[in-house]
């Protein structure tokens, strides 16, 4: 009888958990749904401060993957429409030999943006940590994100619950593979940044104010 209500009490635990993971990923779906726009859509809105393409992985020191590729390729039309005059682009530069950032400003550069309207931020190692850092350290207000379309209700979620105003532009261009490790990853990652969107933990790094409406290339460093 005693392991009866053991396992009676662990099944209603199980689902317990379960009905909040599910919960919580529907939520972050549902609220973000209005905020998806194409980049017509998008190239209409005013007072943008800046387009925020996060980072992923680069297959060297000058060619980023498909996944990049494309999130860059969106990003650049979307300034090149009008959406907003600066660029910021946000990903992991925290150890020597691997740095997106810079990848990522010489794709933009090689597509004929203008080196002063790119900004890098070299310490945006997760989602939750380039929002508050497009907040707190450029001062964006109003953003429009770009990534793809799985990412994007998580990356609207954390931005909106760190005060800023977030539209986000999908970039599937292309099957990419892995869609179902991406999915399951992306399942778990949006309950981690619940919390995360609760509790407010500062990133990483801060450092000082780099104000978007500057000059991007303060923020080189090659």
């Amino acid at each position: 009888m005693k392991l009866k209500k053991i396992v009676a009490v662990f099944l209603v635990i199980c689902i317990l958990i379960g009905a909040f993971v599910v919960g919580v990923n529907a939520l972050m779906v549902c609220s973000a749904k209005k905020k998806i726009l194409t980049v017509e859509e998008a190239a209409k809105l005013e007072d943008v401060d800046c387009i925020l393409v996060l980072g992923c992985l680069v297959w060297s020191e000058t060619t980023p993957s498909h996944m990049l590729e494309d999130r860059l390729s969106v990003g650049i039309d979307l300034y090149s429409n009008g959406a907003a005059p600066k660029i910021l682009m946000s990903g992991d530069h925290g150890r020597k030999d691997y740095d997106e950032v810079n990848v990522m400003k010489n794709f933009a550069i090689e597509q004929g943006v203008e080196s002063e309207n790119i900004f890098m931020d070299h310490a945006g190692f997760s989602t939750y940590e380039s929002m508050y850092r497009a907040k707190e350290v450029f001062g964006a207000t109003k953003i429009i994100i770009v990534t793809q379309g799985y990412h994007l209700s998580r990356a609207i979620y954390c931005a909106e619950s760190l005060g800023l105003e977030a539209y986000g532009v999908s970039s599937d261009l292309r099957n990419y593979g892995k869609a179902i490790y991406n999915n399951v990853r992306e399942f778990a990652a949006r309950v981690k940044d619940f919390g995360y969107c609760i509790i407010k933990p500062e990133p990483t790094y801060l450092g000082e104010a780099i104000p978007i409406n500057g000059d991007g290339n303060i923020t080189n460093d090659k």
